[in-house]
Formats: structure tokens, C-alpha cells, sequence
């Protein structure tokens, strides 16, 4: 099991795993050079498309040679996006990121349901992992990025989505915290009570899903005692399951503004990795989002 994003790069860096990465809108100076990282650790090639003037004039900056990438002049949001997605559905690439477009440009020719990647029946998710220096491992939040309100049902889908992500990483006795403000069942909080449900459920072996926990009952072990909660969820959770988008989406950013923890911003769900980073994250997010993405297709 990886329990840092340097041990994910470790395990990367000088093997033969090397990956081919489509970056559409790529005239996006961080996306732009987290991919400029990546290639220079050895671990990705990239096909560069988008606006081919601002490319050059953004790789001469880097002090990057534009030899070293395949660069294709794409001035059309849409046309970049679906030509990053033909390329992997063609194997020409290995892996599509985000640069500089509106999120559904890229999104919806992912999203479609006969040419995208994402398969009948399966839900579209993001995940962010990050590192967590108290217990000196990674942890994975869900969903912070797309799914806004989710039901139930797609509370179960987001887990499985979550779950093929941590076995990436290596996980293997993996543990779901169903997050909420309280760690008792409250009515007027619907996440309470679905927490319960989910908690009830038969997850298979090697899957221990818990809640409601509040944040501190799910990260903190005094914190889980303090409040007399007994289980092995409480205070070593592996994934945390956030009850909307609001709440993920906030973790996410004090992940970053507050507490400056290396994170990725994953996409799960999908047939072949796609990175999907928002436009304030860093360039160490959107490098640490493309090593996801390559144990991601590690494991697919």
C-alpha cells in the first residue's frame, strides 16, 4: 500500500510503465506543467493539443523543447476535448487531462453514452486523495467535484468507485467512513440516516463500511473513544464518504488553502484514466493527479 504520493512516484519512476497522455486546452501554464514533470521524471510522453502558439511560447518558458511532444493546433474547446477522448478510445493515448476549457466542454464527450468512457449503468465520480501527516498514509474523500446531491443509490456507486481507487493504490482491508456533521443517527439529517443503511449493507470481504461519523470520529481515534464509538472505521478511515458536494468540495480546498497537503484529484468510474483537477489547483496536485491516473491504468 502507498502511503505517500513521493512512494507512488518511487514505484513510477525508472520502470517500463511509461504512459502517453492527451492534455486538451493544453495552453494551461499548471496543467501544462504538471505534465512538463511528469515527462521529465520519465513517466508520461504527451500529445499537447489546443492553441499551438501559446504551447510553443509556454514550453520555451518551461525551457521545455517542443520536439520532445506531439503538439496539435485545436482552437475549438470542444474540438480539443473530443479529440483528447479519441485518442484514448483509439489507444493512441493512454490517459486524457484537462487544461484550459469550462469543465463541461470536457466532460460531455465523456459522459456521452455511446462514444464516451463511461460504460452503461456506471456513475462518474471524483475522488481526492490526499496525505494525511497524523497517521502518515493517504486518504481518499468522495465526492468532491461532481456528484451534487447524491441519493442512496449513488451513495453505494460512489463507494465502489472509491474502492477500485484505494485497491490502485494498493489498499486491501479498506475502511468507509459515511461522513456527516453528527455520529448519531439524526432524522432531520438525511446523511445520518443513509449512513446507517449503507453501514447495514453486505460490502464483501476486506470492506468495512461505517457512519454517520463526524469528521473527527472518522480521522481521530481519541476523538471516536471520547465519544464512546467502537469499530474499526472510527478514527482509521480510508475513505470518506461526504454527504454532498458542498462539504467535499469545501474539504477539498482546505486541503489545499488551509492545510497545504499534497492531494490528486481523481476520476473514477471511467473505462481508462481521466484527469480532472480544478483550475485553482497547483501544478503538484495536477502531477500527483497524473500519477493517480497511472496507477489507475495499472489496474484496469
Amino acid at each position: 500500500m502507498f502511503r505517500s504520493f513521493n512512494e507512488v512516484e518511487q514505484s513510477l519512476v525508472g520502470s517500463d510503465k511509461k504512459k502517453k497522455i492527451a492534455l486538451c486546452g493544453a495552453h494551461d501554464d499548471t496543467a501544462l506543467g504538471a505534465v512538463v514533470q511528469a515527462k521529465r521524471k520519465g513517466v508520461v510522453t504527451g500529445i499537447l493539443i489546443g492553441n499551438e502558439k501559446k504551447i510553443l511560447a509556454l514550453l520555451h518558458e518551461m525551457g521545455e523543447e517542443a520536439s520532445d511532444y506531439e503538439i496539435i493546433n485545436e482552437q475549438s474547446e470542444r474540438g480539443s476535448s473530443e479529440m483528447a477522448l479519441s485518442f484514448v478510445k483509439e489507444g493512441r493515448a493512454d490517459i486524457e487531462m484537462k487544461g484550459k476549457m469550462p469543465s463541461t466542454e470536457y466532460l460531455m464527450p465523456i459522459m456521452h453514452p455511446f462514444d464516451g468512457l463511461l460504460p452503461l449503468g456506471k456513475m462518474l465520480s471524483e475522488a481526492t486523495v490526499f496525505y494525511y501527516p497524523d497517521g502518515n498514509r493517504l486518504i481518499l474523500a468522495t465526492d468532491c467535484a461532481i456528484t451534487i446531491a447524491p441519493s442512496l443509490d449513488e451513495k453505494v456507486k460512489l463507494i465502489e468507485n472509491a474502492l477500485n481507487l484505494a485497491r490502485a493504490f494498493g489498499f486491501e482491508q479498506i475502511n468507509v467512513a459515511a461522513v456527516s456533521a453528527l455520529a448519531e443517527i439524526n432524522p432531520q439529517i438525511i446523511s445520518t440516516v443513509e449512513a446507517r443503511e449503507l453501514t447495514q449493507m453486505d460490502w464483501g470481504r476486506g470492506v468495512n463500511v461505517f457512519g454517520p461519523l463526524a469528521l473527527d470520529n472518522a480521522l481521530d481515534v481519541k476523538s471516536a473513544r471520547d465519544k464512546g464509538i467502537e469499530n474499526d472505521v472510527a478514527g482509521c478511515a480510508d475513505i470518506l464518504l461526504m454527504p454532498d458536494i458542498c462539504t467535499g468540495n469545501v474539504l477539498h480546498k482546505c486541503l489545499h488553502f488551509f492545510g497545504h497537503l499534497p492531494s490528486a484529484s481523481v476520476m473514477c468510474g471511467t473505462t481508462k484514466p481521466v484527469v480532472f483537477t480544478s483550475r485553482s489547483d497547483s501544478a503538484k496536485t495536477k502531477y500527483y493527479s497524473i500519477l493517480s491516473a497511472i496507477l489507475q491504468s495499472q489496474a484496469t
